[in-house]
Formats: structure tokens, C-alpha cells, sequence
């Protein structure tokens, strides 16, 4: 930890660790860290599956969990470069997914295919320098338990999505979705919450 704190508190040295850690120009890192570093840095919990061709841009300075039981489909990709990833238990990520911290998701979400959900955001404000060098913005992303997000939706930084939500496919979530509640559209919104006295969904 306090190593961590000395790299981090000296350009220079961050520089440095971060060109061993990293290729220039790239974000995912270096084999030899993906190999023999990472292995003792991030958490896997029991019966958990990574698929081969998945693609997990993870670096030991962030977490990356991975719940009991969870499973990360093929071609999806993974980054906490920017922000911790915690995945709970029984959770699916569905293939094509990519996810980007900060973002944490409880037990039991399902994701279907195709789905973006990033806390990061790049600056834009100055005009004279390209978006893709400006500093960039993360806010947290939080997916509660029992989640269910349709193919193609997207989620953006700062979101969270309560317990027992289902989002439509293809939606664009750029606002807080209450619990038992079913979201639709672009920019995604409320259509239906559960009653529970009535023990119904209901049309809003």
C-alpha cells in the first residue's frame, strides 16, 4: 500500500510503472503482468468461468472481481484501468459486453449481448486538443441484485440501476432506475413498477 502511494504521489516514477505495466498507446497490459501479476492481485471466486477469447484489460492497481459461480461470455471485454470492477455471484455477462469501472454489480444480473457499460467519460471542453488526449471523467456505476439488461443497451457513467430492474433491449440508461421497475427507450425511462400490496406489475 504504501508503495502504491509512493508511485502515485511521483510523476516520474508513475510514468515509468505505467510504460512496464502498459505498451504506449495501448490499453491492455503487457503479457508478463497478465501472466505472473495479476493472477495474485485479483479475485475469482469459486466455479467462476472466463471464457478463452474473452478479452480482460485488468491491471493490479484497480480491483477486478469475479463472483462464485459468475461467468464472463466470449469477445466481451473488461477494463478497470480507470476504476475497480466487481462482478457478484451467479452473474452472466453476455457475449460482446464491455464493461469499464468504476462499476459494481451485485448477485444474480444478467446481461445479455452487446451491452456498454462504462463509467468513464473523456473530456471534451478544450478545443484545442482532441477529445482522445483530454483528461478523462469516471463516476461510479452500480448494478443492484437480480438485474436484467436487454442486448444492445448501453449504460452510462454515474448510473445506478436498483434491484429486480429490467431494461429493455436497446436502451440508453443515462439516469438512476428505482427498483422493481421495467425502463424502456433512449433516454431509457420508467413504463412499469411492481405493486407489491397488489402483487402486480403496473403501467406508470
Amino acid at each position: 500500500m504504501q508503495l502504491l502511494s509512493a508511485v502515485k504521489s511521483n510523476p516520474r516514477l508513475k510514468k515509468i510503472v505505467h510504460w512496464l505495466l502498459i505498451p504506449r498507446g495501448q490499453a491492455r497490459p503487457r503479457l508478463w503482468v497478465r501472466l505472473f501479476v495479476n493472477p495474485f492481485f485479483h479475485k475469482k471466486g469459486n466455479g467462476a468461468i472466463i471464457r478463452f477469447n474473452t478479452r480482460m484489460d485488468v491491471f493490479p492497481f484497480n480491483q477486478f472481481v469475479l463472483g462464485s459461480k459468475s461467468i464472463i461470455e466470449d469477445f466481451a471485454t473488461i477494463n478497470n484501468g480507470v476504476g475497480a470492477v466487481i462482478i457478484g455471484d451467479n452473474t452472466g455477462i453476455g457475449l460482446s459486453n464491455v464493461i469499464i469501472g468504476p462499476v459494481k454489480m451485485g448477485n444474480y444480473v444478467m446481461l445479455a449481448q452487446n451491452i456498454v457499460i462504462s463509467g468513464l467519460n473523456h473530456g471534451y471542453e478544450d478545443v484545442t486538443m482532441p477529445p482522445r488526449v483530454q483528461k478523462v471523467v469516471t463516476k461510479q456505476i452500480t448494478i443492484e441484485d437480480d438485474v436484467w439488461i436487454g442486448a444492445n443497451c448501453v449504460v452510462t457513467a454515474g448510473v445506478t440501476i436498483g434491484k429486480h430492474a429490467v431494461i429493455g433491449a436497446g436502451s440508453v440508461v443515462t439516469k438512476d432506475i428505482p427498483p422493481f421497475s421495467v425502463a424502456v427507450g433512449n433516454p431509457a425511462r420508467v413504463i412499469k413498477k411492481y405493486n407489491f400490496e397488489t402483487a402486480t406489475w403496473q403501467k406508470v
